[in-house]
Order: C-alpha cells, then sequence, then structure tokens
C-alpha cells in the first residue's frame, strides 16, 4: 500500500465518515420504527506521539499500548512511529429517548438502553469499519485497536479490570471529555454516550484538551458541597466517595443480563446505566463548570 502524505483535508474526511455512518441504516436499535440508537457524534484527534500514552502506561500497566504498538501488531510488517500517529476519537451521545426511559428507572435498565448498548456495540464495531476502509481508500493505513485479536481484559492489580486499550482514555486524550466520580466521561453532549476510536498512518491537528485536571467536569469534585447524584443512583452499590467498584459493578451488569436483559428484552447483554442517567452530567457539563466557549 502507497502511504500518502496527510493533508487537511483528512480531519474532514473522517468527520464526515463518522457522521454518514451516524445516519445510516446501521443506527438503529432493533424496534420495530428502526429509532436510532445515537445522535450527533463528536469527532477528536490526539497526536501518536502525546506524552500522555506512556503517562498511561504508567498508571494503568505495562500491558497498556501506546498508538505505535496498537499499530505495529495490525501492521507487523509496516510498524510506524509514534510522531507518524494520529488517535481519531469520536463520542455517540444516546438518544433523548433513551436517556428518559433509563432516568425513569431506579434498578434495571430500560428497555431502549439496553437495547442502546446490544446494537449500539454492532454499530460501533461498523463504524471503525467504515473509517478505517474509508481512510484505506485514501491510501492511509489504519486499526481499531479495541478490536484487534490481541485486544482481552487483563486483571490488574494496580486498577482490577482493564484492558490494553480504553476507548474513554482515548476519548479523554483527543479532547472530548473529563472523567468523572463513576469513571464515565462527562462530554460536551454528556455522560449518556458510547465511544470508539481508531490509529491512522498520517497527522492532522489535535484537538486542545480541555485541562489538566482529569476531573475537570465532574461536580463531586468541583461543586460547592460535592455532587452524589451518580451515587445515589448506582443500584449495586458500586459507587462512593472512594470512586468506582468495579467488581461489584460487572457482578451487576451480570445479574441484569440474568434477570432482566435475557429474559424480558429477548437478547444477551450486559446493560445499567442508570449513573450515566438522572444526574447534571446526563446530557452535557454542568453549567457551572462550561468552558467560556461550550
Amino acid at each position: 500500500m502507497t502511504i500518502r502524505p496527510a493533508s487537511a483535508g483528512h480531519a474532514g474526511l473522517i468527520e464526515a465518515l463518522v457522521s454518514r455512518f451516524a445516519d445510516s441504516p446501521a443506527n438503529v436499535n432493533g424496534l420495530p420504527d428502526n429509532e436510532p440508537v445515537f445522535g450527533r457524534p463528536l469527532v477528536g484527534f490526539a497526536a501518536g506521539d502525546d506524552p500522555i500514552w506512556q503517562k498511561l502506561k504508567r498508571q494503568i500497566g505495562d500491558f497498556y499500548w501506546t498508538p505505535a504498538e496498537a499499530f505495529a501488531l495490525a501492521f507487523p510488517e509496516r510498524a510506524a512511529a509514534s510522531a507518524e500517529l494520529t488517535v481519531v476519537s469520536w463520542v455517540l451521545p444516546f438518544t433523548p429517548d433513551a436517556k428518559r426511559d433509563n432516568r425513569r428507572q431506579t434498578a434495571a435498565p430500560s428497555e431502549r438502553w439496553a437495547r442502546g448498548k446490544h446494537y449500539g456495540n454492532r454499530f460501533l464495531r461498523g463504524l471503525a469499519g467504515c473509517v478505517v476502509g474509508g481512510l484505506a481508500d485514501e491510501g492511509v493505513e489504519a486499526t481499531a485497536p479495541w478490536y484487534l485479536p490481541q485486544w482481552r481484559w487483563v486483571d490488574s492489580p494496580r486498577v482490577g479490570a482493564a484492558s490494553p486499550w480504553s476507548e474513554r482514555h482515548a476519548a479523554y486524550a483527543a479532547g472530548l471529555g473529563t472523567f468523572g466520580l463513576c469513571d464515565g466521561l462527562i462530554t460536551p453532549t454528556g455522560k449518556a454516550m458510547r465511544c470508539g476510536s481508531i490509529v491512522a498512518r498520517l497527522r492532522v491537528p489535535a484537538t486542545p484538551r480541555p485541562s489538566g485536571d482529569h476531573h475537570a467536569y465532574c461536580l463531586a469534585f468541583h461543586g460547592p458541597d460535592g455532587c452524589t447524584s451518580c451515587i445515589d443512583r448506582c443500584p449495586a452499590g458500586a459507587l462512593s466517595a472512594n470512586g468506582h467498584d468495579k467488581a461489584a459493578c460487572h457482578a451487576y451488569l451480570l445479574k441484569m443480563n440474568t434477570e432482566v436483559i435475557g429474559p424480558h428484552f429477548g437478547f444477551q447483554d450486559e446493560a445499567c446505566g442508570l449513573c450515566q442517567t438522572g444526574v447534571p452530567c446526563e446530557s452535557g457539563i454542568p453549567r457551572q463548570l462550561r468552558p467560556p466557549s461550550a
């Protein structure tokens, strides 16, 4: 494959590919009216040689991939230097109807929310393939690290359940949000969202990160009294002032699949999302924490 140099048009091409796929028939939740799963996407970019990738590796563990390491797994004969790469990330907010339905729940996910998780997983895989394929048509090599065969869950003594590539951390690196107390990413379109990413051999301007504080948009860390909304919403007791108990959270997700999603909705998946809805950051950055330009 001939690698073309990056151009100013690549960012626009990528944004167009993401937007077109979000408007395609792939964005449906399986209900009779073919309701969409997601609303309008956001797209951000991070440099492959941004120091944040090495910082994440130090914080999460040696198993965590830098963009160059992920790219080398996909293209072992054509490994790229970090400076040649860009991480492209996208955020896709759940629809108002899905958020409304889940906001009303107190112990289990709504059907629309569970469908958003289930059909959203298919959509996200398809979107990554669409962007990778669209770039390949332009002579640009790219890969989606989350879907590499080497991706796996890791039981890390440092951070608990983890993986070699995190879509939320990629979105944070690409300037699309900051983390909340519950580990969710609070974005300009809120925390009730899904995200995805690819690594591409091109350079486009990086999206500025909103703050050096990775909790900049969370009221639990910056509100006058400390927000406890996500703690109060968690039916699993997995959230506290100390953060997110991943084991308790995952156990509850498994319970929801066995007791609610499978028997009542007719498919298998792990979903809850109560901490993402009915909270001040559900559909945007809390007003008092928004940057002046937001």
